[in-house]
Formats: structure tokens, C-alpha cells, sequence
């Protein structure tokens, strides 16, 4: 014996459920009132024209509330039709206007008056089948109070089909307000004690449904040779219904399903191949949990674009959307913090990502009733597979206060912090990469924060026995080579690093600055100025980029050389006398200042530091004392001194020497010349005359 999984006995007939209707005998349509209040309706149906507001000029008549009754109209004992009764209920609203000079017989006689008003109530039956019918409505005088109730009236009534859709609207002749409307599904044969009454109903089919393991099986009991046509079609709320299979068949007959098909939405519709018939629709799956599984089986998540997608389903779903984070590990998917707005879905229709930028471990999750049915990693098609991120959140707490927190399985953990996480243990290199903007900004709102992805795969150390194995064959065999050819690297030492360092005075100093590191990189030197290092001095900020650099140069042997302008010496002075502020971010003498002044104060000058101002620019007693500790030189005129320095025991003999120097002072004295052609010239500062150029000393 097959076990019945379902069994719905959907006889289309009498039922235990059944409502009864009062009956109507007269065919034509008939008004009435409530008590106190007359009522006339117009014979026939008039044009449903609405029309504009218009402002009343005294009280009037409105409806207020619609209400809606199911009767039958029945000229025979066995020939009904479904009939709709509507009950308008009605109100005084305004009041008399107030004219400024009439006399009291004429301010007093149309409060006496009674109220006419012509009330329309207009029926529509999905989708094409609309009537409108006119009543007129009279109130006594006595009735008359603004903003009162004053009764009601009763339309009997409007014919419909079985199991229609219908709506009706409400509204007066000339219109003072919005329509009033209702919209009502009526039942079919099944829901109402009509079989007996209503011809279309004797002739429909009953239906069981029921299964046998996965075998789903439609039992339409329908008497021998009797046509009729069936159809299967998922029932969508947004939209016309959708179908699926339709036949004509011959009954009895029983139509096998698979269970995978059953969704709630999924309907029947049966009715007699006969004129005029009426059309039953049932949908026996609407509350199945196995049919609300299939649903979210066969529901999928689609990328239309970088920032659209959609979710198609055959039904209509009750579900939230939201964003999630998904480490490479295959963990559980974090939701974001703060969580951005959940957006209800419908189904088949685009939605817009709140994203700034897309990232392979950001996924979307449908949720319905608070468990996640369905996620998707959508950009990881597109984008490739998941990436070692760790995802940063800044949350804004005030108008100048953030805090940053690192998403972790465990939450998100506040940086710096001294728990036990991954994220706690490289808190710093985090905050660094954050502040330094090496992280990717994937989502920002101006109240709540901003989400940031920060590689991690530079913290990663992967250790493989054969890639540490061949690592210290390498190793072992650069050793030997070094070894073989450790005369030939005495032979030919590195060139010695120079570090130039100046104030920023402006574009013509710049250029002169930077004809100075130019003809001295063609020399066996190698120059760092941060003319050549925008990006990378934009990226760490001044402060770090200077410190570094002096670190690396002092570390290699090499020299630092200070150009004094005008306006250097004068910072200096006040850097000094404690007149300045602390550097700001941008501010680079004040930043390569803070770095090398304490080598000066605490005599650690001797072959690390070089002075150097320009011939024509300065007076050599302008340099701040406790720079004239190092070696100081005036540029183009002392350059064989200043390259005999900077290149240390590596420099050439003497002749070689005199033709570099002359290299670099040719170019030195066009940039210099250009620099001082014209008194005051920006960046040049004030110009001190010496005379002409002396020759080389």
C-alpha cells in the first residue's frame, strides 16, 4: 500500500468549510438607505470619468468607508450568478462659508437646505470588465453637521465570475477628494454552497493529490468522456500568472508530477471545454514544506553588472538580502560590521550593490525568516578565486573620532589590541598599511565608516622542506662564488650613496636642485632627492621617508648633503630658537630637519654630513652655527672640494676630478643663472651679490 506523503481532497462541491449566501431575486440592479436618508439610482450604467479635485464652497456630501457583501442573484431556484453588494457609508464634510455683509434672513437660509450629492461606485473584474452605476443621495437639513456621519447606502449589486479578482472605487460628482477602492478575491465553486445553485459549477472535476514516494500524482475524478481543460502554472504576485503545462483532456485522468516540481506557487487550473465556463484555480502546495525546499533549490543568484544582480525564482519569496565576508578558509561567511542596510528581495528584478568597489570574498546572502537560505560569492568568476584579505572596518564615533577593527571569525577585533588573533598580532602593520592607504576602500557612508581590504599576503611565511632546500643550495653556491671572486669585488667598490636634502622655495629652486642631483648621478655616485620620489614620499608621508633614508644612507657609508637657501637658513634659525611648531605631514624641511639635527647636537658630523649653499644665493655666515660643523661648500665655485667628499677615498686622480667638476658646474650655472636673472624670482629668495662667478677652486 502506497503511503500517501500528501492528500488534499479537493472535491469541487459541497465542503464542511462552505459559506452560505443570502439570495436576490429581482434580476435588476436596486438602491437603499439608511434611515433618515433618500436614495435614487439611475437606470442604466453611466461613463466612468473620475475627473479632477475641486474645492468645495460649502458642506457636502462624501463617502467615507466601503464595504463589500457576497449575494446571489437568482431569477430561478437553479440558475445563480456570484453577485457583489457595496455599502457606501457617508459624511458631511466643510462647512458655510461666512459672506461679509448679509443679513441675518440670508445667513441663516441655506443652513436650513438639504444636501445632494451623486455618488459613483465604479466595478472593475480583472482585467478588462468594468460598469459604473449613479446614485443620488439626499441628507435632510437636520442632518446637516459638518464632519459627521450620516448614514449609508446600499448598491445591490454587481455580477462577477467565480474566483475573479475585482475592485471597486467610490467617489462623487463633481469629486471634493481622493476615490476610496477595495479590491476582493472571490471565491470559486470550492469555497461556496453554490453547487446546486450555479449551472458552471455542476460540471467541474474533483481533484486528489496525492504520493508515493517521489511519485506525485493528480487524480482529476472527472465522469466518462467528459472534456475539459487543465492547466499547471506558478501563481506570481508580481505579474500576470505564468504557465507551465496546459492540455485538453478526456476524464478520468491522473497526471504524474515529479516532486522536484512542487513549488508554493505552483497552481491548478481545470475547467469544462464548454462556452462561457468557468475557470477553477486551486493551489494545494502553497504550505508544503517539501515545495518551499524545491523553491529554494531552484533559486539562483545572478551578476547582471559590477554593482546589479538579481535572484530568479519561479515564486515569489519572502527573504533579505545582505553582504558578507568569506576568508579563504572556508569558514563560515562574517556578516559585515556595522552590518549595512538589509534590503527585502523580490524576485526577478534587478537590485543595486551599495559597493564602491567589488572584491572576490564579498558574498550575498538570502536569508528568510532569520536562517540564510541561499549565498553566493558572485565576483568570484570574475574577479578570481578568494584573496587573503583581511577587511578593515572604520567606524566614525564622532566628527574627528574613528576606530578601526579587523573582521575575524571571532568578531571584530579592535586595533591595536593584545588578544590572541591573527588580526592582534600584526595590529600594527595593519594600522600602518590602513593610514598609508595600501588597503582598497570597498564601501564608505559619511555616518558610518568605511570598509577597507588590506592584503596580508606580505605577513604570510610559507615554509616548504624543498623550497627551503633549494633555497640554501643557492645560498651555499652564491657563498662559493663570492669567495672565488672576493678580489674582483674589492676591485670595484659600489658608488657612495648621496643624499640631498632642501627646503621646498618654490619652482625655481627646484629646478636648481634638481640640475644638481642630475649632473651628480652621472657620476659614480648614487643620488636619492625626493624630487625623484613624489609617489613613494606621498604614500609614507614625509617624516617616514626621510628618517628612512638618511637610515639607509648612514647604514651604506654614504653622505648627506644639506642645501641652505635663503629661506632653509631662516627656518633653521627659528627651528632653533624653538619658534616653530612640531613638522606637519607635507612640511619637508621641518621633517628631514627633525631627523638629522640631533647628529649635529651631539657631534656625530664627520664624514656623514656635507653643507652646500649656492654661489650669489647666500652669505656663508647665514648658515645656522651649528651646521657649520660639516664640511660647508658654495656651488658652482668650490665643486672640486665638494666631489672630493662626497666620493671619499673612491675619487679619481686629480685631473679626472677637474673635468667632473666642470661637468657639474656647467650645468649648475644654467640652472643658477636662470634661478637669479630676475631680482625676487619665486623660490629663489633674496639674492645675496658676491660679484661675478669665481673661477674653480
Amino acid at each position: 500500500m502506497p503511503m500517501s506523503w500528501f492528500l488534499l481532497s479537493l472535491a469541487l462541491g459541497r465542503s464542511p468549510a462552505v459559506v452560505s449566501l443570502e439570495r436576490l431575486v429581482d434580476p435588476h440592479d436596486t438602491a437603499r438607505c439608511s434611515l433618515g436618508l433618500s436614495c435614487h439610482l439611475w437606470d442604466g450604467d453611466v461613463l466612468c470619468l473620475p475627473g479632477s479635485i475641486e474645492p468645495a464652497s460649502g458642506p457636502v456630501l462624501v463617502p467615507t468607508r466601503l464595504q463589500t457583501e457576497l449575494v446571489l442573484r437568482c431569477p430561478q431556484e437553479t440558475d445563480c450568478a456570484l453577485c457583489v453588494r457595496v455599502v457606501v457609508h457617508l459624511a458631511v464634510h466643510g462647512d458655510w462659508e461666512e459672506p461679509e455683509e448679509k443679513s441675518d434672513w440670508e445667513l441663516q437660509e441655506p443652513r436650513n437646505a438639504s444636501l445632494l450629492a451623486q455618488v459613483v461606485l465604479s466595478f472593475q473584474a480583472y482585467p478588462t470588465y468594468t460598469r459604473c452605476a449613479l446614485l443620488e443621495v439626499q441628507v435632510p437639513a437636520a442632518l446637516v453637521l459638518p464632519g459627521q456621519s450620516v448614514g449609508s447606502a446600499v448598491f445591490d449589486c454587481f455580477e462577477a465570475g467565480l474566483g475573479a479578482e475585482v475592485r471597486i472605487w467610490s467617489y462623487t460628482q463633481p469629486r471634493y477628494q481622493k476615490e476610496l477602492n477595495v479590491t476582493q478575491q472571490l471565491p470559486d465553486c470550492r469555497g461556496l454552497e453554490v453547487r446546486d445553485s450555479i449551472q458552471s459549477c455542476w460540471a467541474l472535476p474533483w481533484l486528489n493529490v496525492s504520493a508515493d514516494g517521489d511519485n506525485v500524482r493528480l487524480v482529476l475524478d472527472v465522469s466518462e468522456e467528459q472534456d475539459f481543460g487543465f492547466l499547471l502554472y506558478w501563481d506570481q504576485v508580481q505579474g500576470p500568472l505564468k504557465s507551465w503545462k496546459q492540455k485538453n483532456l478526456t476524464g478520468p485522468q491522473t497526471i504524474p508530477l515529479n516532486h522536484t516540481d512542487l513549488v508554493p506557487c505552483l497552481c491548478i487550473q481545470v475547467w469544462p471545454l464548454e462556452p462561457d465556463s468557468v475557470r477553477t484555480s486551486f493551489c494545494p502546495f502553497r504550505e508544503d514544506p517539501r515545495a518551499h525546499r524545491n523553491l529554494w533549490h531552484i533559486a539562483r543568484l545572478r551578476l547582471l553588472s559590477s554593482g546589479r544582480w538579481q535572484l530568479d525564482a519561479p515564486c515569489s519569496l519572502r527573504a533579505k538580502m545582505a553582504l558578507c565576508w568569506q576568508a579563504p578558509d572556508q569558514g563560515p561567511c562574517q556578516p559585515l560590521v556595522p552590518p549595512m542596510l538589509q534590503e527585502n528581495v523580490t524576485v526577478n528584478k534587478p537590485h543595486e550593490f551599495p559597493l564602491l568597489r567589488s572584491h572576490p570574498n564579498l558574498c550575498v546572502q538570502v536569508s528568510s525568516w532569520e536562517k540564510v537560505q541561499l549565498q553566493e560569492c558572485l565576483w568570484a568568476d570574475s574577479l578570481g578565486p578568494f584573496k587573503d584579505d583581511m577587511l578593515l572596518v572604520e567606524m566614525r564615533t564622532g566628527p574627528n573620532n574613528t576606530s578601526v577593527c579587523a573582521l575575524e571569525p571571532s568578531g571584530c577585533t579592535a586595533l591595536p589590541s593584545n588578544a590572541s588573533t591573527r588580526a592582534a598580532h600584526l595590529g600594527e602593520q595593519l594600522l600602518h598599511d590602513f593610514r598609508t592607504q595600501q588597503c582598497v576602500q570597498l564601501w564608505n557612508d559619511d555616518d558610518l565608516g568605511a570598509l577597507w581590504a588590506c592584503p596580508m599576503d606580505k605577513y604570510i611565511h610559507k615554509r616548504w622542506v624543498l623550497v627551503w632546500l633549494v633555497c640554501l643550495l643557492l645560498v651555499a653556491a652564491l657563498f662559493f662564488l663570492l669567495l672565488l671572486k672576493k678580489d674582483r669585488v674589492k676591485a670595484a667598490p659600489r658608488a657612495r650613496t648621496a643624499l640631498l636634502l632642501h627646503s621646498a622655495d618654490g619652482a625655481g629652486y627646484e629646478r636648481l636642485v634638481g640640475a644638481l642631483a642630475s649632473a651628480l648621478s652621472k657620476l659614480p655616485l648614487r643620488v636619492a632627492v625626493d624630487l625623484w620620489s613624489r609617489r613613494e614620499l606621498s604614500a609614507h608621508g614625509a617624516l617616514a621617508w626621510f628618517h628612512g633614508q638618511r637610515h639607509r644612507t648612514l647604514q651604506e657609508d654614504g653622505v648627506v648633503v644639506l642645501l641652505f637657501s635663503p629661506a632653509a637658513a631662516a627656518q633653521c634659525q627659528q627651528w632653533l630658537q624653538h619658534q616653530t611648531v612640531e613638522p606637519g605631514p607635507h612640511d619637508a624641511l621641518a621633517s628631514w630637519l627633525s631627523c638629522v639635527l640631533p647628529d649635529f647636537l651631539q657631534g656625530r658630523v664627520a664624514g656623514r654630513y656635507v653643507g652646500v649653499y649656492f654661489d650669489g644665493l647666500l652669505h656663508p655666515d647665514a648658515v645656522p652655527a651649528p651646521f657649520r660643523a660639516a664640511p660647508l661648500f658654495s656651488l658652482p665655485s668650490q665643486l672640486p672640494g665638494f666631489l672630493d667628499v662626497l666620493q671619499g677615498g673612491c675619487a679619481p686622480r686629480p685631473g679626472r676630478l677637474a673635468d667632473r667638476a666642470e661637468q657639474v658646474a656647467q650645468a649648475l650655472r644654467a640652472a643658477l643663472d636662470s634661478c637669479t636673472s630676475h631680482s625676487g624670482a619665486p623660490g629663489c629668495g633674496e639674492a645675496w651679490d658676491p660679484g661675478p662667478y669665481p673661477a674653480l677652486e
